[in-house]
């Protein structure tokens, strides 16, 4: 980073008085009188008239549309682990998950102020996939879907009552379906109790984040107004 750029960045002055501090021989890189045009990395000391700056965190917003196979971990012990995936150049972690058989959008951050926003329940944030099973789906599948399917819980040894959801037939076998709610393999177990199996599970939006055209095993950084989404949720 430029050294006018990290000045500014701390938030002391704007980048065009950082220069004139520069000019002015008010600015010190390691010790050492600062001149123009010089780029500071990390490890590197910058004051500005006696004063040590320290660069504000600066936070990271990522989205992967996650192909399966890939685990939504931080242990990097565990083979395909979405860290060593990604292979970003800072320290970010998943929010939530997305199961290893399962592909879509994931989101990694390194701000961890923003995790329980948006997986709280009570927020309502609301998730979106695009699902196949193995058989022709019936009317009857559909309304009992909408309407929430009891799914057996095997840590409290009983039955939860899914939330309602939205859900729409796509073609004979494929379905879309909007949950506000996020329990482990929700959908998965959802379709069991309703004897259907997941052939195939994709994620394909969070709250105002989608994939649109985003291909299998690419990610990018988050737009200035989806981050602005995710702060105010």
């Amino acid at each position: 980073m430029r050294l006018n750029n990290f000045i500014s960045s701390t938030g002391l002055c704007s980048r065009r008085l950082a220069d004139e501090f520069i000019k002015q021989g008010k600015v010190k890189l390691n010790g050492n009188i600062a001149i123009i045009g010089q780029t500071v990395c990390l490890e590197d000391q910058v004051e500005v008239n006696g004063q040590l700056l320290k660069q504000k965190e600066i936070y990271v917003y990522l989205v992967l549309n996650k192909p399966t196979g890939i685990t939504c971990t931080t242990e990097r012990h565990i083979k395909g682990n979405i860290i060593d995936y990604v292979n970003y150049s800072e320290r970010i972690f998943p929010i939530g998950r997305l199961d290893k058989d399962s592909e879509g959008l994931i989101l990694l951050t390194n701000d961890g102020s923003i995790v329980n926003k948006i997986l709280r329940s009570n927020n309502k944030h609301e998730k979106e996939y695009v699902v196949t099973v193995n058989k022709a789906i019936t009317p009857s599948f559909i309304d009992d879907m909408s309407k929430g399917v009891k799914i057996y819980n095997p840590v409290r040894n009983e039955y939860t009552l899914t939330k309602q959801c939205k859900i729409v037939k796509i073609d004979k076998k494929s379905f879309e379906i909007t949950l506000s709610q996020g329990l482990n393999r929700q959908i998965r177990r959802m379709c069991t109790c309703l004897g259907y199996n997941v052939v195939k599970l994709k994620r394909i939006r969070i709250m105002n984040i989608a994939l649109h055209d985003l291909p299998v095993g690419k990610w990018r950084i988050l737009t200035e107004e989806e981050v602005s989404s995710l702060i105010q949720s």
